[in-house]
């Protein structure tokens, strides 16, 4: 992806990303001559400026220098008379834009706009400009050397700190878009500022979403990491330019999920310096890329069963499940699965496909509970189906044990521990009894293949629509095998099932219906990383590196066999989703190395499954 790329493109680690259609929509980009008036009048602003701009110059600067959490500004009216409905016009009638998602964002983008010229020899871009004079005056005005002036002014730079580079590029944001939480830093960018060309009429409100999200940061070890929340919003008005510095470890922002069923166009750029910046090894980028270290490993320490369960280094299959294994599992799993002939059949598939899901998991007396619980939370928060999330980043928080945590450049979500809120109750009973008990490491071992598991770590999750995901980055990188387990409630029908309940033989089933599409976000995504290569910045329509996509299914338990180099996400889960994602997400630790420290011979490709949904 080239310099004048969306914000977004600053997240990307070096990874792969989940693969996603291109396809091409109405609106993108723009072509503004690629260098600016160097014979500009320095004492006064280009005319497409607003003509109270200058004398308002001493006081945005003095109200950026004080902003909180970090400095940052807004000029309320950029373009002066009819300009800014002129440029959207403009847009409207000749461009398209490309769609991309990944983990970290979903809109649509135009092409690199920074090498647009009205005296290009490809007749076709000369002709593209010349029907757009409003825009291309704005981007010679924009990095012309009077305006870059005004912006030093305001950012409280050296005068010449900025160069003429052009890096810019037209955004759309439509309905259920949204970029995650991030700080911009790619190679000399030194100000970001983005132009709203939103409609005037009806003016856009916080209820529409597609808010600019500024955060807190913390000290995290050597660096500082975004608060799970914003700390402050701008709505995206009519004819406004906000602006920042680009900081490593501060400039933390993202673009909330646009609700409203209405366009959010935006001019996305930069102004570059001549140096990259100090401390750029903290920046976004670089942290999803490390490999452990600096303690941002969000998934947290393996536990260990206690002494004398199991085997000498954990539990083993050891001649299959006892009468007294058997006794713990049918208190809880669907007895179907539990029988040789099935554990058997589960095996077969899970050996071929190194994945599995076990729909109607639990006995009815648990997950009927859990249904109404899960549906009775969502209502209570006003969350799911379309409705607006724009205020109700602590939703959920009041019922005590459920907390929300990040940061937010890897994860936002509600994190259940201890409490008396009756569904976490009930969630930590099933991951302290059942999940983590030595007759259910037998029955995984038994259903894989596998040889030991050795430790666990998880978490009892809450992915509310509107606010929540998880982002794939290298504090979660495998370097060593393991076996998630993941088992998922969702609002839906939930009556997909893996087996025929008058025969009881395994027969396989599809997703649900209201999550399957994954439309609303919610499934889980795994994705092969690439050691040796650098950031992924460009997005790539013929990128196979997404390995397995999961559903978000009621009821269901997942199994995934995840060796070395695969990294996993939750996808945001939009506004649109029925309701929240809550599942108990457990990692298992295999013992699957030889006596020489190499790792051994593995069951299957780890991760490649037929249950895609992309």
């Amino acid at each position: 992806m080239s310099s004048s790329t969306s914000c977004s493109s600053c997240a990307s680690p070096s990874s792969k990303r989940l693969k996603t259609s291109s396809s091409t929509s109405m609106v993108s980009s723009s072509s503004f001559p690629s260098t600016a008036d160097s014979s500009a009048d320095s004492s006064s602003l280009p005319p497409i400026f607003s003509k109270t701009l200058s004398n308002s110059i001493p006081s945005l600067a003095e109200e950026y220098s004080k902003a909180l959490p970090f400095p940052h500004g807004r000029i309320e009216t950029l373009l002066e008379g009819n300009n800014c409905n002129q440029i959207l016009e403009e847009l409207k009638g000749n461009l398209k834009a490309t769609f991309k998602e990944s983990d970290l964002f979903k809109f649509y983008q135009t092409i690199d706009v920074g090498n647009l010229s009205p005296t290009s020899p490809d007749p076709d871009q000369a002709n593209l400009c010349s029907k757009m004079p409003t825009l291309m005056s704005l981007k010679q005005s924009l990095y012309s050397p009077t305006f870059r002036s005004k912006i030093e002014t305001l950012c409280n730079l050296p005068p010449n700190t900025l160069t003429d580079r052009i890096d810019c590029a037209v955004n759309l944001h439509t309905k259920g878009c949204h970029l995650l939480c991030h700080d911009d830093v790619i190679g000399t960018r030194k100000i970001s500022y983005i132009i709203y060309l939103t409609d005037e009429e009806p003016e856009w409100t916080t209820a529409d979403g597609g808010l600019l999200e500024i955060y807190d940061s913390s000290v995290s070890g050597v660096n500082r990491s975004p608060n799970a929340t914003p700390s402050k919003t701008l709505i995206p008005k009519h004819n406004s330019m906000a602006y920042f510095e680009v900081c490593p470890n501060k400039s933390f922002h993202s673009v909330q999920e646009v609700f409203a069923d209405r366009p959010r166009m935006s001019i996305q750029g930069w102004y570059h310096c001549s140096s990259v910046p100090e401390g750029v090894s903290g920046a976004t980028l670089n942290r999803l890329k490390e490999v452990g270290g600096r303690g941002e490993d969000t998934e947290g320490d393996y536990s260990r069963w206690k002494k004398g369960v199991g085997g000498p280094g954990g539990v083993s299959e050891s001649g299959g499940l006892t009468a007294t294994d058997l006794e713990v599992l049918k208190k809880y799993i669907n007895e179907t699965y539990l029988t040789e002939s099935n554990i058997a059949q589960i095996r077969s598939r899970f050996e071929s496909d190194s994945s599995i899901q076990l729909r109607s998991f639990l006995l009815p007396s648990w997950s009927s509970k859990i249904k109404e619980l899960i549906t009775s939370h969502d209502l209570e928060d006003g969350l799911g189906r379309g409705k607006s999330s724009a205020e109700k980043y602590s939703a959920g928080e009041q019922r005590k044990g459920w907390k929300v945590i990040g940061p937010a450049h890897k994860q936002r979500m509600l994190e259940f521990n201890d409490g008396d809120d009756e569904l976490g109750t009930i969630l930590k009973k099933l991951k302290d009894d059942l999940l983590t008990s030595a007759a259910y490491a037998k029955f995984l071992l038994c259903c894989t293949g596998l040889d030991e598991i050795v430790g666990y770590r998880g978490k009892i999750r809450r992915f509310r629509p509107g606010l929540d995901y998880t982002v794939a980055h290298y504090g979660i990188f495998t370097e060593r095998s393991v076996l998630d387990g993941t088992l998922c409630f969702v609002e839906g029908e939930g009556k997909q099932v893996l087996y025929d309940e008058a025969t009881g033989e395994l027969v396989g089933g599809g997703d649900d219906e209201e999550w399957g599409g994954g439309g609303g976000g919610g499934f889980e995504c795994y994705i092969a990383a690439d050691e040796e290569e650098g950031a992924v910045d460009e997005y790539d329509p013929d990128d196979d590196s997404e390995l397995l996509s999961v559903s978000a299914s009621f009821n269901t338990m997942s199994l995934c066999y995840r060796n070395f180099g695969t990294m996993r996400f939750v996808k945001y889960v939009g506004s649109s989703a029925p309701g929240s994602r809550f599942d108990i997400s457990l990692e298992y630790e295999l013992n699957d190395y030889d006596d020489s420290g190499d790792e051994g011979e593995e069951e299957g490709e780890g991760g490649e499954g037929s249950d895609g949904d992309n």
